[in-house]
């Protein structure tokens, strides 16, 4: 079974969590069905969910018997551990046969090309693909389809597509995300269970309040996003370029999957048969009665601001199909002796060897303004990485700002840094910055595939961020191949990962040691609720200045980051602080330790490089470093390295978790920013 319309596919995806499932789908009004196998999918977490190699075969067996096509979803990140079992798996499918897989690492590219498979790829929604560049690189790797950005409008997708003929597949009904894909690791670093490893604990669903300018907002759930429903625009969709309508719900019941299909199929029919007369909300009642969460369009026609907020049922946080909670607010972990005597206890028991050591390790600094990048180079950093995404109140850096630290950057490095999401127009931008004559710098951060691909020739080395998500040492590879020189770690990695990434990497490696990096990076526009609410009380942020907008919990206060193009940053409640753990990441051999240096006086800044490059002379005192700083959070956290992996914390019951997670120490008021 296939759909045309004008001589241009159009297929209907569903969903299928079980067999079962699939049995009853595959002959309703789809022309595909995605699922999970055994292994290695974004759906691990549900008992008696995805499918076994048998049932995969059989799958296979019984849609191609209709003319039907199925995916499997191999969109995890994976950890070294899981590579070996990647590469088996693999096989498998090669054998089984299905029309692709859908994936998310860049090591399963790679192990696909070393063992000589053969296997269809699609690029998952989780590699985040936003522009003609990644979409290219993509093509050149042998990706058939890409899995739009969440982000992506439909005028984007109708020029993406017609720039480069990838067939695109786009999601049209369901469950969403507010934060850019793969770029959420609040659930890594609160509770371990890593969002791009299907582990996500939805914070996005907490009842926050807004706090900024000492006032507060009636916002109760100001991170959870309504569901997609496109049923209305399905016109829109196919002369928007996309090929495959994809309809979220792995972990729905057959009733449900099978409601969406038929109305979906349906309509797509009748606007086949008859697109002038084609009536838009025939059934949508069906569709509205049967809702989860209320309805959006979410980024199918621009920004949708506060519309796309949902308060529907958000108040009970459960999972809709088994009424279990997926959590509740919970405090950052606080950095503790106990904690840190077990990471020094494991990384001295390693008998392994790094693949790559650093001679000696270095500093890095991420700065937002050039007083910050002064004060970090008068205290003697190594690298000075200039932010592409750079907060207000202050402005993007100008040419005359890169030379004027250019003459005083002495030794050091400097690099210009590239946004995290790139536009074509911001690739028109920074390819004019770059391009004819040289600036003096050493370097460019890259963020995406798609920059890589279009800043390699300039020149310049290249610098990969934490973004990349860099789990392994075959993504490591495959981005050294691509000319990335030096990779920064996945902010994710508990510390088994991290320690079997630092001996396994192919190239030198970076990891952000201190600082308040971004939890979350969203188009979604929070300052939007203070611009449209009436505040329902007063109250001053407790940490940082009343002008930085703060999402508060009864556990903590999370400051959140407007940036120069409109688009924010959540950061931790509590400064991410590795420095009791220097002398054990430099004997394990990483290569430069980084400092998210962007929120911090000038003189704070300063003062931390100083401790760390005290601790890496001296990693005896590293103890006593600490002690001579002042946390201007609610204190320091490890981060993901309080876990020890992802199999430990599965094995552990949610209030476990949270009942586990450390007091807050007290401490002395701290600096306002």
């Amino acid at each position: 079974m296939a759909r045309f319309f004008n001589g241009k596919e159009v297929e209907l995806l569903a969903p299928a969590g079980t067999f079962e499932i699939f049995k009853e789908v595959i002959v309703a009004g789809c022309d595909a069905v995605y699922f999970g196998g055994p292994s290695l999918n974004m759906r691990m977490m549900r008992k008696g969910y995805n499918f076994t190699f048998e049932q995969i075969i059989e799958a296979v067996q019984i849609a191609h018997s209709l003319g039907k096509k199925v995916y499997v979803t191999v969109n995890n990140l994976l950890n070294e551990g899981e590579l070996e079992e990647a590469a088996d798996y693999l096989r498998f499918l090669e054998h089984a046969g299905p029309d692709a897989i859908i994936v998310q690492d860049f090591a399963i590219l790679e192990l696909i090309r070393e063992l000589g498979l053969s296997i269809p790829v699609h690029s998952s929604v989780m590699m985040n693909v936003h522009n003609i560049e990644m979409v290219e690189a993509l093509k050149e790797l042998g990706v058939t389809r890409v899995v739009t950005s969440r982000e992506m409008d439909l005028a984007s997708t109708r020029y993406l597509q017609a720039q480069t003929g990838m067939e695109l597949e786009y999601f049209i009904h369901g469950d969403m995300c507010s934060v850019h894909g793969a770029n959420c690791y609040f659930s890594s670093m609160v509770f371990g269970m890593s969002s791009n490893r299907g582990k996500c604990l939805k914070p996005c669903r907490w009842d926050y309040r807004v706090k900024k300018d000492g006032f507060i907002y009636p916002s109760e759930y100001p991170l959870a996003v309504k569901d997609m429903y496109m049923y209305e625009h399905i016109p829109e969709l196919i002369h928007g370029g996309i090929t495959s309508f994809k309809i979220e719900g792995r972990m729905r019941d057959t009733a449900f999957v099978l409601m969406l299909v038929n109305a979906y199929g349906d309509a797509i029919d009748r606007y086949i048969a008859d697109p002038v007369g084609f009536e838009r909300a025939k059934d949508r009642d069906v569709l509205y009665d049967n809702r989860k969460r209320d309805f959006s369009t979410a980024y199918a026609f621009g920004r949708p601001g506060l519309s796309n907020i949902n308060e529907r049922y958000e108040g009970t946080g459960k999972f809709y199909s088994t009424g279990k909670v997926f959590s509740t607010p919970t405090e950052e972990r606080e950095l503790g002796e106990k904690r840190l005597n077990e990471l020094r206890s494991m990384w001295s028991a390693y008998t392994g060897t790094q693949k790559v050591t650093a001679e000696r390790p270095e500093i890095s600094v991420h700065v937002n303004n050039v007083t910050q990048a002064e004060a970090a180079l008068a205290a003697g950093v190594d690298h000075i990485y200039l932010s592409g995404d750079v907060y207000e109140p202050d402005h993007a850096f100008t040419k005359e700002e890169i030379r004027q630290l250019a003459a005083i950057k002495g030794e050091a490095k400097l690099y210009v840094c590239l946004p995290r999401m790139m536009t074509e127009l911001q690739f028109d931008i920074y390819d004019g910055l770059l391009s004819g004559e040289r600036l003096p710098i050493d370097g460019v951060m890259v963020t995406n595939l798609g920059a890589v691909r279009k800043f390699s020739s300039k020149g310049y080395p290249l610098i990969g961020d934490f973004n990349l998500n860099v789990y392994n040492k075959l993504s490591a590879g495959f981005y050294s191949k691509m000319g990335v020189t030096r990779l920064t770690a996945s902010m994710e990695l508990p510390a088994i990962d991290f320690r079997a990434l630092l001996a396994e990497t192919p190239v030198p490696l970076e990891a952000i040691v201190h600082g308040s990096p971004a939890l979350m990076y969203m188009e979604h526009d929070l300052y939007e609720n203070t611009e449209v609410l009436e505040p329902m009380g007063e109250e001053d942020n407790t940490y940082v200045a009343n002008s930085v907008l703060v999402l508060k919990t009864d556990k903590g206060e999370s400051p959140v980051y407007r940036d120069v193009h409109g688009r924010n940053h959540l950061t931790l409640a509590k400064e991410l602080c590795l420095l009791p753990l220097v002398p054990e990441l430099k004997k394990a051999g990483l290569a430069v330790f980084r400092i998210e240096g962007t929120t911090y006086h000038p003189e704070q800044l300063a003062a931390i490089v100083t401790a760390y490059k005290t601790a890496l002379d001296e990693p005896e005192r590293a103890e006593e470093l600490l002690a001579s700083l002042n946390p201007i959070y609610a204190g320091y956290t490890l981060g993901a390295l309080q876990f020890d992996g992802g199999a430990a914390v599965a094995n552990t019951t949610l209030s476990t978790m949270q009942n586990e997670a450390a007091v807050t120490k007290e401490s002395e008021p701290a600096v306002q920013r």
